[in-house]
C-alpha cells in the first residue's frame, strides 16, 4: 500500500511539473508575442534601407515571435531618426538602422548625439557597394579612361552627388589620389542623380550600388569601377579602383543595426542572434541582392572596430579636403 501511494504521488508529482512547464512556456511565448520591438530608418520610405529594415522585422517576428514594427523617421540627413533612437529606452526595443551618415555627419555640423557613445553597434546587416557609372552609351569604358580625360581636361566632367555622403567623400579622395579635378554636382539624394545621369546632365555618378542596380542591370548605365578592395559578387566583371592602381580606396558602404547606448548585454545578444538568423533565411538573400544589397555576418566587437575606424577615416578626408555641410 505504501509503494502504491508513493507511485501515485510521483505521478502526480510528475505531472504537475509537466504542468508548471507548459505554463510557463506559455508565459513565455505570450511574452514574446506582445512584445513590440520598433525598428527606426532615419530615410524616406521605398529604399533600400526601408526594404532591408522589412525584411529584417517580418523575419524577427516570423521566427521570433515578437512583433516587429518599421518606422521611418527622416530628416536633416538621417538625424531625426537617429537622434530619436538616441533618446530612446535602453531596453532593447528600440533599434536603428543606419549607414555611415551616422559617423560622417559629426564631422560636418553638430548633433545631438555622440556617434560612437550615444549607440551599441549590434550587428552589421548588408555591404553596399559603392559605384562609379557612367550613362549606358557614355565613351568611357573604363575608370582609368574617365580619369585620363580628368587630368586632360580639368573640370570638363561632372559628378552627381550629395553633400557629405560616403561617396562624396570617396570622390574627393580619388580626385586627390589620381591629382585629377571633376566637378561636383550636388543633388539632393540619389534618385535625381540617377535621373541626372540618364538625362545627359552630369558625365558620371559615385554612389551605392543599391541606387542604381536596376538601371545597370539593364544596361542604361554603364559601371566602370567598384570602390572596395575586392570584386563584388554583384558585379564581378568589374574592376575595383584598386586593380586601376589607387590601392588605398576601400570606400564599401553598409547598413547596420545599432541600439541605445546601455541596452543589457542580454537584450543585445538576443537582437544579434535574432538578426543573424533573419539575414541568412533562404528568402532573405536573393531580395537583398536585387536591391544591390550583400547580406554580411559582422557583429559585436567587428562592427565595433569597423564603425571607428570609419568615423576616423571619413573624418580625416572631410578635414583635409575641407568638405563643408550644405
Amino acid at each position: 500500500m505504501r509503494f502504491f501511494h508513493r507511485r501515485q504521488f510521483l505521478h502526480l508529482a510528475t505531472g504537475a511539473a509537466a504542468l508548471a512547464t507548459i505554463v510557463l512556456c506559455s508565459d513565455a511565448a505570450r511574452s514574446q508575442t506582445t512584445r513590440t520591438i520598433k525598428v527606426v530608418v532615419p530615410f524616406a520610405p521605398g529604399g533600400a534601407a526601408s526594404v532591408l529594415a522589412r525584411l529584417l522585422a517580418d523575419q524577427i517576428t516570423l521566427m521570433q515571435g515578437p512583433i516587429t514594427v518599421v518606422e521611418n523617421r527622416p530628416g536633416a540627413g538621417t538625424a531625426i531618426g537617429t537622434d530619436a533612437v538616441a533618446r530612446a529606452t535602453p531596453d532593447g526595443n528600440t533599434l536603428l538602422i543606419n549607414n555611415p551618415s551616422l559617423v560622417i555627419n559629426p564631422h560636418l555640423r553638430k548633433q545631438n548625439y555622440d556617434a560612437l557613445a550615444s549607440f551599441e553597434p549590434v550587428c552589421n546587416l548588408v555591404g553596399v557597394p559603392n559605384v562609379l557609372a557612367v550613362k549606358g552609351d557614355s565613351p568611357y569604358r573604363t575608370l582609368n579612361e574617365f580619369l585620363e580625360t580628368a587630368r586632360t581636361k580639368p573640370g570638363s566632367l561632372t559628378m552627381a552627388n550629395f553633400t557629405g555622403a560616403g561617396s562624396h567623400i570617396a570622390l574627393e579622395q580619388l580626385k586627390r589620389m589620381a591629382k585629377v579635378d571633376i566637378t561636383f554636382i550636388p543633388y539632393p539624394g540619389s534618385a535625381p542623380a540617377v535621373t541626372a545621369v540618364l538625362g545627359g546632365h552630369v558625365t558620371a555618378m559615385l554612389d551605392n550600388f543599391a541606387t542604381m542596380a536596376e538601371h545597370v542591370n539593364a544596361g542604361r548605365m554603364r559601371a566602370l569601377a567598384t570602390f572596395a578592395r575586392q570584386r563584388t559578387p554583384l558585379l564581378p566583371q568589374i574592376p575595383t579602383v584598386a586593380e586601376a592602381g589607387y590601392t588605398e580606396m576601400d570606400w564599401e558602404g553598409w547598413f547596420g543595426l545599432f541600439a541605445p547606448a546601455n541596452v543589457p548585454k542580454e537584450a543585445i545578444s538576443q537582437i544579434s542572434n535574432w538578426s543573424s538568423a533573419a539575414m541568412r533565411a533562404r528568402e532573405v538573400k536573393p531580395k537583398l541582392e536585387a536591391l544591390g544589397l550583400i547580406p554580411l555576418q559582422m557583429c559585436g566587437t567587428d562592427f565595433k572596430t569597423l564603425v571607428r575606424r570609419h568615423y576616423e577615416e571619413f573624418g580625416k578626408v572631410i578635414r583635409e579636403t575641407n568638405i563643408k555641410a550644405d
